[in-house]
């Protein structure tokens, strides 16, 4: 047998879960409309903002702890 069409994919191959919920049919519409993709792609969005809360909470928590060694105009002209 030959296979003619093959499958090619972005990302690596993971191990999935298939999951059912009961979400609120707004906060699902509003949460599409403001990803502008699927339920899917919408759902793995928040669940990766939810996973990161910690480390942008640990970046918040150095707020003007942190100096810098370049002022802002020499970071532009490296551009």
């Amino acid at each position: 047998m030959r296979i003619w069409h093959g499958c090619w994919y972005n990302e690596p191959m993971i191990e999935q879960t298939k999951t059912t919920v009961q979400v609120p049919r707004e906060l699902l519409t509003k949460a599409r409309e403001s990803t502008g993709k699927g339920i899917t792609a919408t759902v793995l969005q928040g669940l990766r903002l939810l996973a990161a809360q910690e480390a942008y909470q640990k970046l918040r928590n150095l707020k003007g702890k942190v100096q810098f060694s370049l002022q802002v105009d020499q970071l532009r002209e490296d551009r």
